[in-house]
């Protein structure tokens, strides 16, 4: 019986690649050094793999910035924009697609489907000369072939690579990306060559996209390209890979029906009813990737129902064609819980990384074949059978509040027209009012100020004063650049959703569970193991404590309970709902405590919510509904003087915009400058919007620093399509992996590109 890994985590245990990436874009160190540090990570992952028992190691699965964006590279597909004029892609073509320039804008970045991954968006268009510009698949088949280890190259599959493409720039937006699929499939014929010339006996191919409700053009597209590249497959064991979802019907016809296909791998865990489509009929003598390790969760395998979920398959499509896999890849998992040393025991017992999802799928595998390890099913039973029974779960108070939420649907009580005129009274803002996100930049210094706080080397006076005087600098700056709503920065808090899950009961957080959100931007996220409240009020201090420092209005920063809980390892022993409903009721406590203590703008970010909508359009309309209705429960209860505001970032907001409508927040600040203002599509569309909107100016994510030409341009656009006294002024996002040296000026360019802005309407009157 044999074992599959989909993917692994890229960036190490303890963020080798995270550090490595960052030295190299400041200039701290060489290209030779950034690719020392990475052969040393994939050879560790390698041979982990192996050592494991593993027998299909994925190679090609790293990456210096995002997959979709190194096939982007392997194809050529080079945007003019970035000056390339061919040969092999270099860091300094890759890392331009994906960063920016001093001269030229990143590529779009939007999330991988429902994950907090973020992937970099292909521009494609009919004069795209697309070219065999980056031999990294081969190269690195047989880099892990020199340490002993013989790898299943993975690729992006040929369809889903241009599924998730957008036209370029200058092309008509109903462009028909499909027509390019002639183009790039010789590309991929000459990839497959290679593997196969190297001795590759195994190759994946990605598809992820057939887990999408896909019309029949489409699951045409995956025929055809798949029998196009036959006989350049033949030889080759071909494994085509989904995850995320259930594949529907048709989808699941077509994919057994691809020619030259030997294996298909499903997702087992979130596609729980494709099970019933393996039992319908399973094409005789094709092997059955099977995913029933959890590759988006951290919590430990049902090793008993899992085998008996594996018996099952392999009496319909027999033991010798059966792998045991991961669901997706475990990119989406921290990387290795030896690394914990703050956990306690009962809640580690629950707890599986990538690393013990290794064990976990060679043990399946060997008890599928005979050989199963009693101690290790034993000791999974008995901490399953812990987590059931354990008190520390279930707060019965808690549960009777959110139970007591049915029935009402949590709107405020007059519309927000009338809530605006109220708060325009009280605020006094001009016209293209400015802010910012909520957090400033990050600074060594304040980095070492919570490491040691937290590490009991500074007292709690010395990190208040330390905290203080850093909200102190930002304000004045804020003030010295004349912005009209201010933030404190966050200096208090090293991620949005840790900070929070800090301090909720029902939370527990880790030391170096990291996950890779993009390029070098890694995510901690809290683990949400029960029922979840607030204990006390958590950022009342610090708002109150800017305000006291300033006479602007100070916006009170909180993270909504939708994106607490996408941003989270969810349990999985109640519906995801209710965990949001208990977060929600926490965040009312404390957005009503903030009002009490003086704050009069409130801005619960959002930023996940779109992140979480289901991949199948049948599921979406209920996610949207207890979604919309989590963000109404936190702030029902204010005044109608208190402007309630929320943010969202990086992803297609244009298919969602009437439930954030219904979010019915006063103002909402939006990801709009990296995607090509496509937000502002919805709105030339028809789609009338009576709240305040802040669609972001410049992309916070590039070093780039915008003119005040160019942002002047960009809210020009804006006018165009939004009233002026609804539109607000601000940034993409939060500024907090951005250099002082970067923000200073772009600030003050958004600030002066306002000012322009409100002289030439003054004057138009």
């Amino acid at each position: 019986m044999a074992s599959h890994i989909v993917g692994y985590p890229r960036m190490g245990p303890k963020r080798e690649l995270k550090f490595a990436l960052e030295s190299f874009w400041d200039g701290k160190s060489s290209a030779e050094d950034l690719k020392k540090v990475a052969a040393d990570l994939r050879s560790s992952i390698w041979k982990q793999m192996a050592d494991a028992g593993i027998k299909y190691i994925p190679s090609n699965t790293f990456s210096y910035y995002d997959q979709v964006l190194d096939a982007t590279a392997t194809l050529g597909a080079v945007p003019p924009r970035y000056g390339w004029t061919g040969g092999e892609i270099g860091f300094d073509t890759y890392f331009s697609m994906a960063r920016g320039n001093a001269s030229v804008p990143a590529m779009e970045m939007t999330k991988w489907f429902d994950t907090n991954y973020h992937f970099i968006v292909p521009e494609l268009g009919p004069e795209v000369k697309f070219s065999y510009a980056s031999h990294k698949a081969v190269e690195e088949y047989k880099e892990a072939k020199a340490l002993g280890v013989e790898t299943v190259p993975v690729l992006i599959g040929p369809v889903s690579y241009l599924l998730l493409s957008k036209p370029a720039k200058g092309v008509d937006k109903n462009f028909v990306l499909l027509s390019l699929l002639n183009k790039i499939l010789p590309i991929y014929k000459e990839v497959v060559s290679d593997l196969k010339a190297a001795g590759a006996s195994w190759i994946q191919f990605d598809e992820p996209t057939l887990v999408m409700d896909l019309d029949s053009d489409k699951l045409k597209a995956f025929s055809d390209a798949y029998s196009e590249l036959e006989s350049t497959l033949s030889g080759l064991n071909v494994l085509v890979e989904t995850y995320f979802a259930d594949i529907p019907d048709e989808a699941y016809k077509t994919l057994t029906a691809l020619k030259g296909v030997t294996a298909y791998g499903f997702d087992l865990v979130r596609g729980t009813k494709t099970f019933g489509l393996i039992k319908g009929g399973f094409p005789k003598g094709k092997f059955l990737f099977a995913g029933v390790v959890d590759g988006r969760n951290i919590w430990a395998n049902d090793l008993a129902t899992s085998v008996n979920i594996l018996e099952e398959l392999a009496g319909i499509v027999g033991k010798d064609n059966l792998v045991v896999s991961t669901s997706c890849s475990l990119l989406h998992t921290a990387v290795d819980l030896v690394n914990e040393t703050k956990l306690d025991n009962e809640i580690k017992s629950w707890l599986a990384f990538a690393a013990q999802k290794l064990v976990e799928v060679n043990a399946l595998a060997k008890a599928l074949a005979g050989n199963k390890d009693a101690q290790l099913f034993a000791a999974n039973a008995e901490a399953h059978a812990s987590r059931k029974s354990s008190p520390r779960v279930t707060n019965e108070a808690v549960q009777k509040a959110a139970a007591a939420l049915k029935g009402s649907d949590h709107r405020r009580a007059t519309n927000v027209s009338t809530r605006l005129d109220a708060q325009q009274k009280k605020l006094n803002l001009p016209i293209l009012p400015t802010t910012t996100i909520g957090s400033f930049p990050q600074t060594v210094e304040l980095r070492r100020v919570r490491r040691e706080y937290k590490a009991n080397k500074i007292s709690e006076d010395e990190y208040v004063k330390a905290i203080k005087e850093e909200i102190n600098k930002v304000v004045k700056l804020q003030e010295e650049l004349d912005i009209d709503v201010l933030v404190h920065g966050e200096p208090e808090r090293n991620d949005m959703v840790e900070y929070f899950g800090e301090q909720l009961s029902g939370f527990a957080f880790t030391v170096n569970g990291w996950v890779q959100s993009y390029g070098s931007r890694c995510v901690k996220p809290p683990i949400i193991y029960g029922d979840v409240s607030r204990p006390k009020p958590m950022t009342v201090f610090w708002s109150t404590t800017a305000q006291s420092m300033t006479s602007r209005p100070m916006k009170g920063m909180l993270t909504g309970p939708v994106t607490i809980l996408n941003w989270s390892f969810v349990r999985v022993d109640q519906p995801r709902f209710e965990t949001c409903y208990q977060i929600a009721l926490a965040i009312k406590d404390e957005v009503e405590d903030l009002e009490t203590a003086g704050i009069n703008v409130i801005q619960i970010d959002e930023a996940a919510l779109r992140e979480g909508l289901p991949l199948r359009k049948s599921e979406q309309a209920f996610y949207l509904d207890w979604a919309v209705h989590s963000f109404r429960i936190t702030n029902v209860g204010v005044q109608d003087t208190t402007q309630i505001h929320t943010h969202m970032c990086y992803s297609n907001f244009n298919d969602i915009i009437q439930s954030i409508i219904d979010m019915d927040a006063d103002v909402i600040t939006i990801e709009n400058s990296r995607s090509d203002e496509k937000l502002l599509s919805v709105f030339r569309e028809g789609v009338k919007y009576g709240a305040g909107i802040g669609p972001g100016v410049y992309d916070i994510h590039s070093p780039r620093i915008p003119s005040t030409e160019e942002i002047a341009d960009r809210i020009n656009k804006m006018l165009a399509v939004l009233e002026k006294n609804v539109l607000w002024v601000n940034p993409d996002c939060g500024l907090k992996t951005r250099k002082y040296t970067e923000v200073n000026p772009a600030l003050k360019n958004m600030v002066a590109a306002a000012k322009l802005l409100r002289k030439e309407l003054a004057s138009a009157k």
